[in-house]
């Protein structure tokens, strides 16, 4: 890997609200991404937004990339992390030592 994780800016970085976009690149591609989004007048912090392409998982790509978020947060005084994840993201948020507190039942309205 050429680099790992580190902050880009965006139009949403003009909201400042804390919200960091990481990402992770190899030869100027973007294998791995997430935001760290701080909750106002709380210790909390959300990682959201993370992935990483089937063909870059399991070679820490996103284990880097929300150890750097987790850090973000941390920088800004939040000491409590909260995410909605995958089957996929979770084990690893475990091993971090997050809790599954939760579940979240998505539905699909038609009309």
């Amino acid at each position: 890997m050429s680099s790992l994780p580190h902050t880009t800016s965006s139009c949403r970085a003009a909201c400042d609200d804390g919200m960091e976009l990481w990402v992770a690149e190899h030869q100027s591609m973007i294998v791995s991404a997430g935001r760290p989004e701080p909750v106002p007048s709380t210790d909390f912090a959300g990682i959201w937004g993370g992935a990483t392409p089937e063909e870059w998982r399991g070679r820490g790509v996103y284990r880097a990339v929300t150890a750097a978020r987790a850090r973000a947060a941390l920088a800004r005084g939040k000491t409590l992390i909260h995410s909605d994840s995958t089957h996929y993201s979770r084990p690893i948020l475990e091993r971090y030592g997050l809790l599954r507190v939760s579940t979240t039942t998505p539905y699909r309205w038609r009309r």
